[in-house]
């Protein structure tokens, strides 16, 4: 590296960019700036480090061998300064802030729509990207700094991050309002009879291990519907005679369309929490975020 040229700031930040996303469209728009800009800050790059940084491949760019040298040290550097920056007073009714949240469909109901529904009130500049939850990249969108915050089990998540209990959910068995055979003392008996719908993340699934605690009693229920999403459950439910066992935070504003109960055996729920990056810890307007998010679900 040449010292007598100028390297700005800014310069580091497209860098880092530029590496974490290896082509120059994806880092143009991760950074808000036009393809010819970074095009132009990339050759400055080149000319400070003297070395290409990065190479045409056949998808995107490829990192030279001194580019990925600089990534750290540069990561760790940047981290720094934003931290140092982040120390400073947040003011959610005047500050601007985009947060990125990943999580499943289920969260995105139960608990993301409630937070941007307060953020709207208290922070009007914060804005929220929601994302799907995908575990097998969540490690590396939050070091790039794609995603901020993970909704899900904490125990799924990568030792690497941070993790924080939010809430224990529990399953309810819901039907629509008036529904013939849906009572508070069902029967293990009844709830077999009856037509269910199940949901299958991974899709077309029909057993779960709902069936194997059947299975215990002799018995075998009746699934008629195999869904790849939470929301479409109560919907489907609402209008039919079909039965469905949901996370109960779900349906806890659908009252006027649907009647739950809990099941006649017992059912396993599971832990809802925050997960996030060391890179965001001590981000002042993140941290408002998770503990506004806190407050929210009453810790």
């Amino acid at each position: 590296m040449d010292t007598n040229k100028r390297l700005d700031l800014n310069l580091l930040v497209t860098l880092e960019a530029l590496l974490a996303e290896q082509n120059v469209t994806k880092a143009a728009a991760r950074l808000h700036l036009s393809q010819p800009a970074v095009s132009a800050q990339l050759s400055r790059l080149r000319d400070v480090f003297g070395d290409p940084l990065l190479l045409p491949a056949q998808r995107g760019m490829t990192p030279t061998a001194k580019a990925v040298e600089l990534l750290g040290p540069l990561r760790q550097a940047l981290d720094q300064v934003r931290s140092t920056v982040a120390h400073r007073a947040f003011d959610p009714a005047t500050a601007s802030l985009t947060v990125a949240i990943a999580c499943t469909d289920y969260l995105h109901a139960a608990v993301a729509k409630p937070l941007m529904l307060a953020l709207r009130t208290k922070a009007p500049g914060v804005r929220v990207a929601l994302r799907n939850l995908d575990l097998t990249q969540l490690e590396a969108q939050m070091t790039r700094g794609d995603v901020d915050l993970a909704l899900m089990t904490p125990e799924a998540a990568p030792s690497s991050l941070r993790a924080r209990h939010l809430f224990d959910e529990r399953y309810l068995l819901i039907g629509r309002r008036g529904h013939p055979r849906l009572r508070a003392s069902i029967t293990v008996e009844v709830f077999a009879q009856l037509e269910h719908v199940v949901v299958s993340l991974e899709g077309g699934g029909f057993v779960t291990p709902v069936d194997e605690a059947l299975a215990a009693f002799g018995l075998r229920r009746k699934v008629v519907l195999s869904a790849a999403s939470f929301l479409f459950v109560p919907e489907i439910v609402s209008q039919s005679d079909l039965v469905a066992l949901v996370p109960e935070r779900l349906v806890r504003e659908r009252a006027d369309t649907l009647q739950s109960v809990d099941p006649p055996f017992p059912v396993e729920g599971f832990a809802v929490g925050m997960v996030w990056h060391e890179r965001s810890h001590a981000h002042a307007g993140l941290r408002w975020v998770r503990e506004t998010l806190a407050a929210l679900i009453g810790l």
